[in-house]
């Protein structure tokens, strides 16, 4: 297996920590980036900085790179007439302009791979239509819009793809999952009768970064536990 270098946004915690660790335990060298806490753990592998995505400071990202993953995001469930002008400015320009940014900045990097990927990150809320989602479903949405957009522009030397997952068991979701019975309520929404795992969505992300992905351009892959397509 050809060795990769890849680029990981938002990896101190939850899928970006998930899919860091994966990586480097495959061989393949990560530049990773935390927000507020230290990193949260030292690899030989797992080439550490700070970054804010609010703040858009400068990243070190090697000459070549040869995928890109950005991982920052927010769930921040209100009723529309709860939610402020503000709340939707500072979610887009979390989860939209901070990949726009991520990948301008990444793009000569990107460039020079023999065969480049880029991994966005969605939800299942924006095909769905779920109450009090509007804030991630228009921010995510055009994160959709985004990836067939630059997948279709980058083509055939960088490939964009977006997964879309379901409710997943990571920090961002602590609230929605901080006890047994709205684990329990949460599990059996969905068809497969559990919610997700960071692991769970790192290999789909793992899985497209490499070359088995190499025909596959443009999506936005379901990881949800069955929940946007099946009815049981």
């Amino acid at each position: 297996m050809e060795t990769k270098k890849i680029a990981i946004i938002g990896a101190s915690k939850g899928i970006g920590l998930a899919l860091a660790q994966q990586l480097a335990s495959d061989g393949h060298q990560v530049y990773a980036t935390f927000g507020q806490t230290t990193p949260p753990l030292a690899h030989s592998q797992i080439s550490w900085q700070p970054y804010s995505a609010m703040q858009h400071n400068s990243l070190e990202l090697p000459e070549v790179l040869d995928g890109l993953v950005y991982c920052p995001g927010n769930i921040l469930l209100k009723p529309f007439n709860r939610l402020s002008i503000e709340d939707f400015q500072m979610d887009y320009q979390l989860q939209v302009l901070g990949a726009i940014q991520v990948i301008q900045s990444a793009l000569p990097s990107l460039k020079k791979s023999q065969l480049a990927s880029v991994v966005l990150f969605s939800t299942v809320a924006v095909q769905q239509g779920l109450p009090f989602h509007s804030l991630v479903s228009a921010s995510k949405g055009a994160l959709e819009g985004l990836t067939r957009a630059l997948a279709a522009e980058f083509a055939p030397k960088i490939r964009v793809n977006a997964i879309a997952p379901s409710l997943t068991n990571t920090p961002l979701a602590e609230n929605l999952l901080n006890s047994d019975a709205k684990k329990e309520a949460n599990a059996a929404r969905h068809p497969l009768k559990r919610v997700g795992e960071p692991a769970d969505i790192a290999h789909m992300a793992s899985f497209l970064l490499s070359d088995k992905a190499s025909w596959m351009s443009g999506q936005v892959i379901h990881v949800d536990g069955g929940i946007s397509s099946l009815r049981v």
